[in-house]
């Protein structure tokens, strides 16, 4: 997602609030001339400033980032369209319902994309009583690993962590239709419908 806020966000939003540069600038700890750079867009605010400049501007961070008002319609969300994002310097997992503007460790992060599963990472699932035994026969070393598994489908999320050295199986309910994902921290999301 190559987005950045705009001067003319920032601005936009600032008048529609009723404040001066001068008073928004004291309510972020910063001066009234970095206000104006922002706004005609001879400077960024410090990424360090997104969080605090979103809450002052009584908008979310992904509002003042697009630039568009997110109107909250009550809509239920559809847990199938869930989107994974996995931080690379220090692991955490994080999962989505709908878009959105993820950082962790100081770097934005990107959703991860899908791919279909092949022969090095292969989905072996049986009944075992009233659950699912699912199987990934794969390395499971520091350097490459299955790091978790997660089964979705509309209206509800099964998630199993797996760690090195360990085992690439778990049990879960599989009901009905849905998503079975894997995350090998070598190749990626893999994805396979259920």
């Amino acid at each position: 997602m190559d987005i950045y806020i705009t001067g003319q966000t920032i601005r936009t939003l600032r008048e529609k609030k009723g404040i001066t540069q001068t008073q928004l600038a004291d309510m972020l700890g910063v001066s009234s001339k970095a206000v104006s750079k922002w706004e005609t867009a001879k400077g960024l605010p410090d990424i360090t400033l997104i969080e605090p400049l979103a809450k002052t501007l009584g908008v979310s961070v992904m509002e003042l980032m697009s630039g568009d008002t997110i109107i909250n319609k009550n809509i239920s969300s559809n847990i199938l369209r869930s989107k994974f994002y996995v931080c690379p310097l220090c692991g955490n997992i994080i999962r989505t319902v709908g878009d959105a503007v993820i950082s962790c460790c100081g770097i934005v992060l990107p959703p991860l994309e899908a791919e279909k599963p092949d022969e090095n990472h292969k989905i072996t699932i049986e009944k075992v009583e009233d659950e699912h035994f699912i199987t990934i026969n794969h390395d499971m070393t520091k350097e490459h690993h299955i790091s978790f598994v997660a089964y979705l489908t509309t209206d509800r999320v099964q998630f199993a962590k797996f760690y090195p050295e360990g085992n690439a199986d778990t049990r879960m309910q599989l009901r009905g239709r849905g998503d079975l994902y894997i995350y090998c921290n070598r190749h990626g999301l893999i994805k396979t419908k259920v």
